[in-house]
């Protein structure tokens, strides 16, 4: 019977930037078709996603410590976390925006900060698991990732609709970390190379 093999086994290489794949022939180091560096996987891939998922990790705790914003009227400021700014959405009448602003600066973010762990996990074990499956969680990681600062342009956008009215918001500490958290998850979901979660399963 005919088992079946990858396509690293069968000596072929699939371009990470355009998707080419091609026949690995005499140590061929260059994509054809967009001329990029041909890898069978990406260099330390695991340690460069490690270090960066930690450095995330981090920066998340002090993006939920400190203030996000400092909100000024008449003289007095009020700071606001990230978790205690969607309290006062809420309280104030702006349930959507309360509820965009939590699912874009706790869920969205500690739901990639989860799932970049497990790819991690199920590499560095070889977990037996469905590369298919977890493939698509790892599409799905690297799409969402670019909706995770919506919550950092809602401050900007809040700043030009009160500024009229005599208030200042003035941004804090805790969205130059979480931004920093952005980021790196961003650095850690790009570095990661899914061909991994395909290796070492059955054929």
């Amino acid at each position: 019977m005919q088992t079946k093999t990858n396509a690293l086994k069968q000596g072929f290489i699939r371009c990470h930037n355009c998707g080419y794949l091609t026949k690995a022939l005499h140590q061929l180091l260059a994509c054809p078709r967009c001329d990029s560096h041909l890898h069978a996987r990406r260099p330390q891939s695991l340690e460069r996603t490690t270090a960066l998922l930690l450095s995330s990790l981090f920066m998340y705790i002090p993006a939920n410590i400190f203030p996000i914003m400092t909100v000024n009227q008449f003289g007095t400021g009020d700071t606001h976390t990230i978790a205690g700014g969607i309290i006062e959405l809420i309280d104030t009448g702006m349930i959507p925006i309360g509820l965009l602003v939590f699912v874009a600066s706790i869920l969205v973010p500690s739901l990639k900060l989860l799932g970049i762990g497990l790819l991690l996990i199920c590499v560095h074990f070889r977990w037996k698991i469905n590369p298919r499956r977890w493939t698509s969680l790892y599409r799905i990681i690297a799409f969402i990732g670019r909706w995770s600062m919506l919550d950092i342009f809602m401050i900007s956008i809040l700043v030009d609709l009160v500024h009229f009215n005599g208030v200042q918001i003035i941004a804090g500490p805790a969205a130059i970390a979480f931004s920093a958290v952005v980021i790196l998850t961003m650095f850690a979901a790009e570095n990661f190379d899914p061909r991994l979660l395909w290796d070492n399963q059955p054929s």
